[in-house]
């Protein structure tokens, strides 16, 4: 690789920046600018180096992620109610969402008392996560 690891951290802090998620970071970077591994260049995940630049997220991306698909299931159960399927996959993918809610209350990436629910799921994606 022909990036100091001063220069990756710059690129990784200009992609947060433009509101780019940090596995898409991971494939820009390999794709466009040819760094296989930011880890191995730079000795830091790129969640580290948004930590140090002050560029993390406030809600975990997985989380984000995850909150999005209910939001879809909760529409769709909406037009669809007897979708008993569908209700299953959604009373899973909650129980998830709490489980990981736990998770992240307790390591301290979620303040406490955080408590997920759908409704605030859909203004948390609404106004950008």
């Amino acid at each position: 690789v022909d990036y100091k690891p001063e220069e990756v951290e710059r690129l990784v802090a200009k992609l947060a920046k433009d509101n780019i998620q940090t596995a898409a970071i991971g494939r820009v970077m390999r794709d466009q600018y040819g760094i296989t591994s930011v880890r191995a260049t730079t000795g830091k995940r790129i969640l580290s180096i948004l930590d140090a630049n002050s560029l993390s997220p406030k809600i975990p991306e997985d989380l984000i992620n995850l909150m999005r698909r209910t939001v879809s299931l909760h529409n769709h159960m909406k037009i669809n109610p007897k979708d008993s399927t569908s209700k299953r996959g959604l009373e899973l993918l909650e129980s998830k969402i709490r489980r990981l809610v736990k998770y992240y209350v307790r390591e301290g990436r979620l303040p406490k008392g955080w408590v997920y629910n759908p409704e605030r799921a859909k203004l948390i994606l609404q106004t950008g996560g």
